[in-house]
C-alpha cells in the first residue's frame, strides 16, 4: 500500500530540518547525509537516481542543499514536496544565523565557540571527503569515466600545489562536454556500423 503524500510531505519535512540542523561545512559536507538518509535509510532513491541528483544539483545555479532538497522533494511528491524540502533545509540555518547575528560579537569573542569550530572542519573534510569516496564507488567504471576522474584528480591535484585559480564549474562544463562528445562518437559509430 502507497504511503499517504502527507506523511511523505512530514517525512521531508523533519529529514531535510535535520540535515539542515547538523550538517556544517554546505551543500557538499551534506552528500552523505542526504544519501544515507534518502538511499539507504529511506530507500526512497536508488544510487544511480542519486549521482543523478547530485549532477544536477552541482551543475545547475545555487547551492547544493537548495538544489539537493528541490530535486527531491520533488521527485517525490511534486511542487510541494520540492517547496517543503526547500524550505525545511535553509530553515536552521536561517535561525541560527539570526540568532548568532544577534549576539555575533559576544559569541566570537566566547573561547569554547572556537575550540568546537576547530573540531567541526575536521569533520567537515571528513564528511566532504566520506561523500566523494561513496560516489566514487557507485560510479559506474567504464573507460571513460575512469579517464575523467584521473584527469579530474590530476588536474585538481596539480592546481592546488601551484596556485592556479581554476573553478569547478569549469571541472564540471569539461566533464559534460566529454560526456556528450564521447556519446555522440559512440552512437553515430553504431549506425555506421549498422549500416
Amino acid at each position: 500500500m502507497k504511503e499517504k503524500k502527507e506523511n511523505i510531505l512530514l517525512k521531508l519535512f523533519l529529514s531535510f530540518f535535520k540535515i539542515g540542523a547538523f550538517t556544517f561545512g554546505g551543500g557538499y559536507a551534506m552528500i552523505a547525509l542526504l544519501e544515507n538518509e534518502f538511499v539507504a535509510n529511506k530507500k526512497w532513491l536508488t544510487k544511480d537516481e542519486f549521482l543523478d541528483m547530485v549532477a544536477i544539483a552541482e551543475s545547475t545555479p545555487g547551492p547544493v542543499a537548495i538544489n539537493s532538497a528541490t530535486y527531491i522533494g520533488y521527485k517525490l511528491t511534486g511542487f510541494l514536496g520540492s517547496l517543503i524540502s526547500t524550505v525545511a533545509v535553509a530553515l536552521p540555518s536561517l535561525i541560527i544565523i539570526y540568532i548568532i547575528s544577534l549576539f555575533f560579537n559576544a559569541f566570537m569573542e566566547f573561547k569554547y565557540v572556537a575550540y568546537a569550530f576547530t573540531g567541526i572542519r575536521v569533520c567537515v573534510v571528513y564528511l566532504i571527503a566520506s561523500a566523494g569516496i561513496k560516489m566514487f564507488k557507485g560510479l559506474k567504471k567504464t573507460p571513460l569515466t575512469l579517464t575523467v576522474f584521473t584527469l579530474t584528480l590530476i588536474t585538481f591535484i596539480a592546481f592546488s600545489l601551484f596556485a592556479v585559480n581554476f573553478s569547478s564549474i569549469y571541472f564540471i562544463l569539461i566533464g559534460g562536454l566529454i560526456g556528450i562528445f564521447t556519446t555522440c562518437i559512440f552512437k553515430c559509430k553504431k549506425e555506421v556500423s549498422k549500416e
